[in-house]
């Protein structure tokens, strides 16, 4: 696989990475770690919108199912400066993106919505509960849960949404990836502890459930079926904003190592996974070092990985199709560039 890429925008610390579905049309959306904008863009890579100029602080960014609502974190400048993140959502009103708060939470840093049943439930992430010092992680994460409200818009400064804890206990609380399976979605949540498959409710009277499907200390993950066999595999990062990629596959009930990168990969943390003609590719970026942007998939006999950019240090990085081909929305954070990569997966 190689890549053409195209520097679609300069944004400081670009960092959260989304898509957001209005006025009929998909879109492209890049938001700022520090006191940066939110850019929204067509999928050609031109310029449509600009949300916000200010806070920032942005972790990630989604859309409400189904409706043109764009929900982020924002406060989150860095682990012991997150203190005020809190969950927002902006609706357009008179031609103007409008802010409310959909609920404070400290340390949030990822979230997401799961549906189940034709039901949809809020997830989401806190890195850690509190801090004293600097660089101080003795008070762990947890993951929060509610059933998503069937109209966001109740919710506001006056009348938060309430979130109920779900797990507790989770140190460096950082991974998010939301899986399908069975015709329901699910989360798996990499953190310290390990990683973790949470499953919403059944029925609306039903509880959550998780399982921990790894006790190796985990920044991301992708839980994917790579090999083809029927049988997702665990591509883990590791361990906090470390520099090892490791591949797991389930031996005898337990998940064992079965590759791990050739070198070291300091600040490893874009991540995302898409099938692309018919094979199940990871791309995974770090921010240190030689900043190494890369596919990773199984070639049928081995793990191969084909590059595909250096030196630009992508944060976050998802997949979409425009035109007919494959491309990818890649925050270089390191580098301050928003870029798209066309894919070529024949090359």
């Amino acid at each position: 696989m190689k890549a053409t890429k195209k520097v679609i925008a300069h944004l400081e610390k670009c960092y959260a990475v989304g898509t957001f579905r209005y006025d009929g049309a998909d879109h492209l959306i890049t938001a700022a770690e520090k006191a940066d904008p939110c850019y929204g863009f067509d999928l050609q890579g031109r310029l449509c919108d600009t949300f916000w100029e200010a806070p920032g602080g942005v972790m990630t960014v989604t859309q409400v199912p189904g409706q043109p609502i764009l929900m982020a974190t924002q406060r989150f400048y860095s682990p012991d400066d997150s203190a005020s993140a809190r969950i927002v959502y902006y609706r357009r009103i008179d031609g103007v993106w409008q802010c409310e708060l959909l609920c404070e939470l400290p340390f949030v840093h990822r979230f997401g919505v799961l549906e189940r049943a034709g039901r949809y439930y809020l997830i989401a992430c806190t890195l850690k509960s509190a801090h004293a010092f600097e660089h101080d992680w003795t008070c762990p994460g947890r993951v929060w849960v509610a059933p998503f409200p069937e109209d966001i818009t109740r919710y506001n400064a006056e009348n938060p949404l309430p979130l109920t804890p779900l797990l507790s206990g989770l140190y460096k609380n950082h991974g998010f990836e939301i899986c399908r399976e069975d015709g329901y979605s699910f989360a798996a949540v990499a953190c310290e502890n390990g990683v973790y498959k949470i499953v919403p409710p059944e029925t609306p009277e039903g509880a959550w459930s998780w399982e921990q499907l790894l006790d190796t200390p985990a920044s991301d993950v992708l839980y994917l079926d790579f090999d083809g066999d029927g049988e997702r595999e665990l591509l883990v990062l590791s361990p906090f904003h470390g520099d090892t990629l490791t591949i797991y596959k389930k031996r005898d009930g337990r998940f064992t190592e079965v590759y791990r990168h050739p070198k070291p990969l300091p600040f490893l943390h874009a991540i995302w996974g898409a099938e692309i003609g018919g094979r199940t590719y990871g791309f995974i970026g770090n921010r240190d070092g030689s900043r190494d942007f890369f596919a990773i998939y199984w070639n049928g006999t081995d793990y191969v990985f084909d590059m595909l950019d250096q030196g630009a240090g992508a944060a976050n990085v998802l997949h979409f199709r425009a035109d007919g081909k494959d491309k990818l929305l890649a925050a270089n954070r390191e580098t301050d560039e928003v870029a798209v990569y066309t894919l070529d997966a024949e090359a």
